[in-house]
């Protein structure tokens, strides 16, 4: 069964379409709010809320985007909340694990990526949105303005400011 078809049924009460769809999309998710907040414990809980509403709204969606799509705007959403509750949270950072790598390598790319994501989680929620969605996963200029309800030159300007901030930290850090 296709997206569509597990939507319809989904939809019309198929516990089992929805739990299709939900698994189906729980890492994409998982993995954006995790890269959202720096805090895969703070992740889990806005990833459960988000799977929540996805369940108590489904009769709402309409697939003018993809499923995917709608839940990590969803994400968005309780992130922003979250956020405007909690003045005072910040991210923290995580360690990736990267198989196949030997240890010196694997710690080069972690240093790599802890000062990437430090400067990542610097920066604005809007403007980091922008910039895992465009660059981790390869979400559209549109896709983007649809998921944070901004317009489109908004998103593209957002962009531009992120990557030319990421850029000057990592000179400033003698990254590049």
């Amino acid at each position: 069964m296709g997206e569509l078809q597990l939507i319809e049924a989904a939809k019309k009460g198929n516990k089992s379409a929805l739990n299709t769809l939900l698994t189906d999309n729980y890492k994409l998710v998982a993995g954006y709010v995790i890269k959202m907040t720096g805090d895969p414990e703070r992740a889990q809980d806005i990833v459960q809320e988000t799977l929540l509403r996805a369940v108590l709204n489904i009769d709402k969606f309409t697939p003018n985007a993809k499923f995917s799509t709608w839940l990590i705007k969803i994400a968005t959403n309780v992130y922003r909340d979250e956020l405007r509750k909690n003045k005072n949270l910040e991210p923290l950072n995580e360690t990736l694990e990267s198989p196949g790598q030997g240890p010196e390598e694997l710690i080069i790319i972690r240093d790599e990526y802890h000062e990437v994501l430090d400067i990542l989680l610097g920066l604005p929620y809007e403007k980091r949105a922008v910039f895992i969605l465009k660059h981790f996963y390869g979400l559209k200029y549109e896709e983007i303005a649809d998921v944070l309800q901004c317009p489109v030159g908004t998103v593209r300007s957002r962009l531009h400011n992120c990557i030319k901030s990421i850029m000057s930290d990592m000179e400033r850090r003698k990254l590049i």
